[in-house]
């Protein structure tokens, strides 16, 4: 299905802007979507026909392309007529979590913003595992006994993100793992920084296992509270 036909004339940038391709494919991709008219496993045109219907150059095109590619929203394809161009795959949540990431990377939000938009998050997220009655319980155990058996900071991080993503995706709303994940891989090193200044992982722990606790007994007041003492242990101020 293209991506182009039976659709209107692409929309032209006003005089003197300098509208991405990139954009360009984006936009028309989110029309289609939204139309209900493209789904998982739907090939967009080829590079010629691309290039024709946005009136850019098919460099620009192809360039778009492979950042798409990059990021999961299309798998490259090779070959000839019916079989050329790419696939809309099916990587929504990754897609989304790497332009987040990449757009917290380059914004001057302050670990202040990170933080509470992550208390927030985490907070809701904790009631709802809470109130699904356990959905999380097996990751999350599986987390905290990994964190006990972690030989370096960075690999106390790496499974403290594994318990903080199962209790995000317990909450039943794919938006808020991909938020959830963005923020986490875009504040990686903060993380292993709070871990090298506290210098004891006892108490960080101590909170995790209260969280799973709560959790398991399905208190969601408990939860709550939980993860508000553990972030602020581990992002004072």
């Amino acid at each position: 299905m293209s991506v182009v036909d039976g659709h209107r004339e692409p929309r032209r940038a006003p005089e003197g802007a300098r509208t991405r391709a990139f954009e360009e494919v984006l936009d028309r991709i989110e029309e289609r979507i939204a139309a209900g008219g493209l789904t998982v496993g739907d090939r967009l045109p080829g590079e010629r026909q691309l290039a024709e219907e946005l009136r850019v150059s098919r460099s620009s095109v192809r360039e778009a392309l492979r950042a798409l590619a990059t990021l999961g929203v299309v798998s490259s394809q090779v070959g000839r007529g019916p079989d050329a161009g790419a696939v809309l795959t099916s990587r929504p949540d990754s897609a989304l979590t790497e332009l987040l990431r990449l757009n917290l990377s380059l914004s001057t939000l302050t670990m202040r913003e990170v933080v509470d938009t992550r208390l927030m998050i985490e907070q809701w997220a904790a009631a709802q595992a809470a109130g699904d009655g356990g959905a999380a319980l097996g990751e999350m155990a599986e987390a905290v006994a990994a964190m006990d058996a972690a030989a370096t900071p960075e690999e106390f991080v790496a499974h403290d993100i594994a318990f903080h993503m199962a209790l995000a995706a317990a909450s039943g709303n794919r938006l808020t793992s991909a938020i959830m994940r963005a923020l986490r891989d875009a504040v990686r090193r903060y993380a292993i920084d709070a871990v090298l200044r506290l210098g004891d992982t006892a108490d960080l722990q101590a909170d995790h296992r209260r969280i799973l606790d709560a959790v398991r007994d399905r208190d969601a007041e408990a939860a709550t509270a939980a993860v508000t003492e553990h972030l602020a242990r581990a992002y004072p101020g």
